[in-house]
C-alpha cells in the first residue's frame, strides 16, 4: 500500500512537471528555410503557436537586433494578415555593396486582418533578410503576442549563460559558418550576387545597344546628305544641259 502511495505521487509529481514544461516548449520561435550563415541572406520563418484554449493571436510583433541591424528585411506577405514595417535610423550607417544604409528595419508587426491563429493552431511569418553580420554566433528577435482577450505575452527573454531556458524565452536564430567565398547564405547569397550581376550586363548591353544606334543613325544621316547633295548636282547640271541644247538648235 505504501509503495502504491508513493508510486502515485511520483506520478503526480512528473505530471505537473510536465504540465509546466508543456507551455514553455510552445513558445515563439525563428528557423531558417536552408541555412543561415555569416554574412549571407536567408529566409526565415517566425513559427507563432496558439497557447490558449479560449483565446486567439490577433497581432505578432518582432523586434529586430539593434546591436547586428540588417539593411534587408522583407515579409512575405500572409493571408489575412495587415503588416507594418517600422525603421529607425542607425548610430553608424552600414555600407553595402558599396552603399551606405543609414537605417534599418527595428520591428515587424502582424495584424489579424481577417485571419487569426486560432487555439491548437499556429501560423508561420516568413521574412527575408540580409546581410547577416560575420561577428555573431546567434541573433536575438524579442517577440510580443497579442490575443483577442487583451492578454499580452512577451517573448523576450535571453538565453542564460548556463544554458538554461527562461520562462519566456525570444526567438533565437543560429548562424552558422560563411560559406568559403565569405559570401555565406548558400544558394540565397550566390543568388542575390548573380541578380546584381545580371543588372550590371543588362545596363552595359542597353548602354552598347544605344551607342550602336546613335552611330547608325549618325552614319544614315551622313549617307543620306552625301546622296542628297549629289542629287542636287544632278540636277543643276540636267538643266544647264538643256539651256545649253535649246540656245544651238535656235542657232
Amino acid at each position: 500500500m505504501r509503495v502504491s502511495r508513493i508510486a502515485i505521487a511520483t506520478g503526480v509529481a512528473a505530471s505537473t512537471v510536465l504540465l509546466l514544461a508543456g507551455p514553455a516548449a510552445a513558445h515563439v520561435s525563428v528557423q531558417p528555410q536552408g541555412e543561415a550563415a555569416k554574412g549571407g541572406y536567408a529566409t526565415l520563418n517566425f513559427k507563432v503557436p496558439n497557447e490558449r484554449d479560449q483565446a486567439s493571436t490577433v497581432k505578432v510583433e518582432v523586434n529586430f537586433p539593434a546591436d547586428h541591424p540588417l539593411s534587408s528585411v522583407t515579409p512575405e506577405a500572409v493571408p489575412g494578415w495587415k503588416i507594418d514595417i517600422t525603421k529607425g535610423k542607425l548610430d553608424k550607417p552600414l555600407e553595402v555593396h558599396g552603399k551606405k544604409i543609414t537605417e534599418a528595419v527595428s520591428k515587424v508587426t502582424w495584424t489579424a486582418d481577417g485571419s487569426k491563429i486560432a487555439p491548437g493552431y499556429f501560423q508561420q511569418f516568413p521574412v527575408s533578410v540580409g546581410q547577416l553580420p560575420e561577428d555573431a554566433d546567434q541573433l536575438v528577435f524579442k517577440a510580443i503576442q497579442t490575443y483577442d482577450n487583451k492578454e499580452v505575452v512577451r517573448w523576450i527573454e535571453e538565453p542564460t549563460a548556463g544554458g538554461e531556458e527562461p520562462d519566456s524565452p525570444a526567438p533565437v536564430l543560429k548562424l552558422s559558418a560563411a560559406s568559403e567565398d565569405h559570401h555565406g547564405g548558400g544558394a540565397a547569397a550566390k543568388a542575390g550576387e548573380d541578380d546584381h550581376k545580371a543588372d550590371d550586363k543588362a545596363a552595359s548591353a542597353e548602354g552598347d545597344k544605344k551607342e550602336t544606334h546613335a552611330a547608325s543613325s549618325s552614319s544614315s544621316d551622313t549617307t543620306a546628305r552625301t546622296l542628297g547633295i549629289i542629287g542636287i548636282l544632278i540636277g543643276v547640271a540636267g538643266v544647264a544641259f538643256g539651256v545649253l541644247a535649246g540656245r544651238r538648235r535656235n542657232a
